[in-house]
């Protein structure tokens, strides 16, 4: 690693942005690479690539979720710290889903901040160095695949044959076909649309949805309304 770390700073709120921006700038090691006041912002500022994104959840056009679905499927594997107040079960499981560097819940003054980000400069170094070109052993590389350190292999989708045996009792895996047919990857949908779309029942749609989350074959994300709890949505989990 050489050179100053550079941050992408990433808030809706404009006094956010600017305190987060001045702490940032006056951690030695760091400099601020640019700011985004929306996810989809953020996402076309990571194309000119910097080394660390501090992500806020409650964003006004895409949430932090979305924002890090989206660099999943695009392959972009900046770093993230999440800086948010959102502190529900779902925002929360699913931003650690993503593995970030660390989930640092607002309000947090300049010295917790500057601690995280020492604390990432000093892992940052640590990774850089064990990621040098050394040769590996098959020893070494038997290790990696039995920690589960690589990912040789993604969940698979469901099909008929593989479903039957594995559905409870009396839920046909044609439904689920159906079902799985009407998700994507990338645009995420609500179990009412997904009712909508197979023409099941909301009950039974939230059954196999529920099924599905559990083999892994479909990832939860979540759309922020203007009031009230978020609202739950489902998609496919992307191939590898």
């Amino acid at each position: 690693m050489t050179g100053p770390l550079r941050v992408l700073v990433v808030d809706d709120d404009a006094g956010a942005r600017a305190l987060h921006t001045r702490w940032v700038a006056a951690t030695d090691g760091f400099e601020v690479a640019g700011v985004a006041a929306s996810g989809g912002g953020a996402l076309a500022h990571l194309e000119h690539g910097v080394d660390l994104v501090l992500l806020d959840m409650r964003l006004p056009d895409i949430s932090g979720i979305e924002v890090l679905h989206r660099m999943h499927v695009a392959g972009i594997g900046t770093d993230v710290l999440v800086v948010s107040s959102s502190r529900d079960q779902v925002t929360v499981r699913q931003a650690l889903a993503a593995h970030p560097v660390g989930y640092l819940l607002k309000p947090f003054d300049r010295e917790a901040l500057q601690e995280r980000l020492r604390a990432f400069a000093a892992e940052r170094r640590a990774r850089d160095a064990s990621l040098r070109d050394v040769p590996m052993g098959q020893g070494d590389v038997d290790r990696l695949l039995s920690t589960g350190s690589v990912r040789v292999a993604g969940p698979a989708r469901p099909t008929t044959a593989a479903a039957e045996h594995r559905l409870p009792k009396g839920v046909s895996a044609t439904t689920l076909e159906r079902i799985v047919a009407a998700l994507d990857p990338v645009d995420a949908r609500s179990a009412d649309e997904v009712a909508a779309a197979t023409g099941t029942s909301r009950a039974t749609t939230r059954r196999y949805l529920d099924h599905l989350v559990t083999t892994g074959a479909i990832d939860l994300a979540h759309r922020y309304g203007r009031r009230g709890r978020p609202q739950v949505l489902y998609r496919l989990t992307p191939a590898p």
